[in-house]
């Protein structure tokens, strides 16, 4: 794959398509603390990893439209916040996504009048998480629907977790869930990449399988209904760990 800019890319927050507001965003980091445990007979720091974290710091333009980033952002909820940040919007391509805690909504008005707020994201739970998109940005289901599969060009041993946001919902259920495959046309259910049913819009959600469960090549995002639904638009991103014991 030939290098890439940052062109048509998004960032969802708490359930809301933030994308047309973000102008910038200056920094998605995830770490490990390093735990010096240097001992007094080697002639070097010996460091083990610690606890994981993240954040996501960007600026938004002035919107007060219903929905968009200043309804969204100006009453700095002290919940959890859901944040997906996608490079570009195509099925396959990388996402971050993290759950954090907003910690301001700083405004600057420059000299010649451009309003923007600046906004930053702490990981709280569980760091950053880099995967891959299961939609193509914002799908939009009218039925229950099987996406098309995405090749992870491998089976994994270590498990995965998985995100979802969605930003808009018509009807009364919808299940999304994750399904895996070893040749790209058997598909079935990964155990704990369920989500629970979705009754309405601006909802966001975070599963995980066990630390230890195997994960086929494909994978694609499925949805289901009991009750039925007419439009559901959403996003779903899938982290496969890569190592044992990857995320706690």
């Amino acid at each position: 794959m030939s290098k890439q800019s940052g062109l048509g890319d998004a960032l969802l927050v708490g359930g809301y398509d933030l994308s047309g507001d973000v102008g910038e965003l200056s920094k998605i980091s995830g770490n490990v603390a390093l735990l010096d445990v240097t001992p007094i007979n080697v002639f070097a720091p010996v460091r083990i990893g610690g606890l994981r974290d993240g954040g996501i710091a960007y600026k938004a333009f002035f919107n007060p439209t219903t929905g968009q980033e200043h309804t969204v952002l100006s009453a700095l909820p002290t919940a959890d916040q859901h944040l997906m940040y996608c490079r570009g919007t195509t099925l396959g391509n990388p996402s971050a996504c993290m759950i954090a805690k907003q910690l301001n909504y700083d405004p600057t008005r420059d000299a010649k009048g451009m309003l923007t707020f600046a906004i930053q994201a702490d990981a709280n739970g569980f760091g950053l998480e880099w995967g891959r998109l299961l939609t193509a940005g914002l799908r939009t289901d009218t039925a229950a629907t099987n996406g098309t599969g995405v090749d992870g060009t491998a089976s994994s041993s270590f498990g995965a977790q998985a995100y979802l946001q969605v930003t808009a919902f018509t009807g009364t259920d919808v299940t999304v869930k994750i399904q895996d495959s070893a040749d790209n046309v058997s598909f079935a259910d990964v155990a704990g990449l369920t989500f629970t049913a979705v009754t309405a819009a601006h909802t966001t959600q975070r599963i995980a399988t066990a630390n230890n469960a195997t994960i086929r090549r494909y994978l694609r995002a499925a949805t289901t209904t009991s009750g039925g639904f007419t439009s559901a638009t959403f996003a779903v991103m899938i982290n496969r760990n890569q190592v044992a014991n990857q995320v706690f």
